[in-house]
């Protein structure tokens, strides 16, 4: 379990910078090379590394060098984990509500 919520952790904290997310967009259409990913951004190519270096070690990203040029791919299966933690989050919370709303709705019981 605490490898699985180490893993939760990595995931979100890569993901909570912009840059990152924007990267992690741009690569669910598909590979591309950092230098394609880099001139969507502002930032120096040094810097921007450092962003893919991040999504790299969170398992979000793979890249691999073909020739001279480094390519980007998006790792799914990484997204996957807060998908199912979402749905996990989503139902407890939904049968939370249900409960809330049985108590709110359901008739005052009687006393005999």
């Amino acid at each position: 379990m605490a490898n699985y919520s180490e893993a939760l952790d990595n995931v979100f904290a890569a993901l909570s910078d912009p840059t990152r997310r924007a990267v992690v967009r741009r690569l669910g259409a598909g590979e591309a090379s950092v230098s394609e990913l880099a001139a969507d951004t502002s930032m120096a190519l040094p810097s921007f590394l450092k962003h893919v270096r991040t999504l790299e070690r969170s398992g979000i990203v793979r890249t691999s060098k073909v020739g001279r040029v480094r390519m980007c791919s998006l790792r799914r299966e990484q997204l996957a984990a807060i998908d199912d933690w979402l749905i996990a989050q989503r139902r407890g919370w939904e049968e939370r509500t249900d409960r809330l709303e049985d108590l709110v709705t359901r008739p005052e019981q009687e006393e005999t």
